[in-house]
């Protein structure tokens, strides 16, 4: 399990890395994803899951646009076994399933698809491609689907080069609160 610290330690060391195919960098989408659903009015939970959606390509990085080369590096569940006994279901469980919202939406939202970025369209076919309607049927009667499905629309949008965000200062504290286990290694500058 990692800690808070270690966290922010990953997002010191790789967030720097451009988001594939992407104007932004790792930390400023990840940062982005947290900003919108805190401005939505979402729950802790929810803003750290926006946060930490996409950690697994800090822990597993598999270079620039793996898409492009044909790689579908399952960041979604690549993160979660780091997670698990930090943060609850509610934190985890979206992260989980962010990548099916998009596939979910696809098949939901005749006017989605077309507004996903190039790397986002690409990798949905590595991901398994647009749910059927007995898929998109299934994994909305999931717990936290609809949770996961307002992190994937968020995500979608925390690609802009000049959003202004607070500071990973500011989400640590959101982590902290939705931490099961006890805080005691936050990096001083927090």
């Amino acid at each position: 399990m990692l800690s808070i610290s270690q966290i922010c330690d990953l997002f010191e060391q790789g967030g720097h890395q451009m988001y594939s195919g992407e104007p932004v960098n790792q930390l400023q989408h990840a940062l982005q994803s947290a900003t919108l659903a805190e401005q939505a009015g979402a729950t802790p939970e929810l803003v750290c899951a926006g946060l930490l959606h996409d950690l697994g390509h800090l822990l597993n990085p598999q270079g620039d646009t793996p898409s492009a080369r044909g790689v579908d590096d399952t960041h979604q569940y690549f993160a979660i076994p780091y997670l698990r006994g930090l943060f609850s279901p509610a934190v985890l469980e979206p992260i989980r399933l962010h990548v099916d919202a998009k596939r979910y939406l696809c098949a939901t939202d005749a006017s989605y698809w077309g507004r996903l970025s190039e790397d986002s369209k690409r990798s949905l076919e590595l991901q398994g491609g647009v749910f059927s309607a007995a898929a998109a049927a299934e994994l909305i009667a999931r717990p936290y689907a609809a949770d996961a499905v307002s992190l994937r629309l968020w995500d979608d949008q925390a690609k802009v080069s000049n959003m202004v965000t607070p500071g990973l200062p500011h989400f640590v504290k959101v982590m902290s609160a939705c931490s099961l286990a006890p805080v005691q290694d936050l990096p001083q500058s927090q």
